[in-house]
């Protein structure tokens, strides 16, 4: 009998967390999921650190790797606080936009769609929230753009299983493409529409992973 593929170890381990088999704070002990899955411990290192990518657990020294813990009240907390300030910002920020602005926002948009396409997760989450912050630098609106980075680091986590766990991550690519289009155009309302609805599929996505 062959061992089980890496993306098999993989998908497991991942769908094992998400189902709640290994709750948060769970330690992850290498050499005991080798063994349990009787393959190398190096195949489980490799699935682990995937995982770390990911943000479902955490590489921690001296321990390994622990289970992160995430909830539905957290999520609904990040992400009713996005849909209040996120459009505010992109408001008052769309007409002070430079086309050097959008240069750098199509950049970073070009950038994200390769992540995505090489399922590079641990770059997802940061660019995600890099080509928000680009739209919204010129706000002048310096306490919510605080607000809304500390919310997109938090978000970090959740917008790598959101593209991992969802049957069309090509999705938020397209909803990039179509907020980055209409603030170009100065559609403010339409930009507006997009970017809520655009948040709360990702909140509804990360609801279906834990239902």
């Amino acid at each position: 009998m062959l061992d089980p593929s890496a993306a098999d170890i993989l998908n497991e381990l991942r769908q094992a967390i998400i189902d709640g088999a290994f709750p948060a704070g769970t330690e992850l002990r290498q050499n005991a999921l080798a063994e349990r899955h009787g393959v190398d411990p190096a195949l489980i290192r490799s699935a682990l650190l995937q995982l770390d990518a990911e943000g479902l657990v955490r590489i921690l020294p001296g321990i390994g790797a622990v289970v992160s813990s995430i909830s539905r009240e957290e999520i609904d907390d990040v992400f009713d606080l996005r849909v209040i300030l996120e459009p505010r910002l992109l408001r008052r920020a769309v007409p002070a936009l430079t086309a050097a602005d959008f240069a750098r926002i199509e950049t970073i948009h070009h950038l994200f769609i390769g992540a995505v396409a090489a399922s590079d997760m641990a770059r997802w989450g940061a660019l995600n929230a890099e080509l928000h912050l680009a739209i919204y630098a010129h706000a002048r609106l310096p306490r919510s753009l605080r607000i809304v980075t500390g919310l997109l680091q938090t978000c970090d986590r959740y917008t790598r299983l959101q593209l991992s766990t969802t049957p069309s991550p090509g999705r938020a690519e397209r909803e990039h493409g179509m907020l980055i289009a209409l603030c170009r155009r100065g559609e403010i309302d339409a930009a507006c529409r997009v970017l809520t609805t655009h948040i709360d599929g990702v909140r509804a996505d990360l609801h279906a992973a834990f239902a």
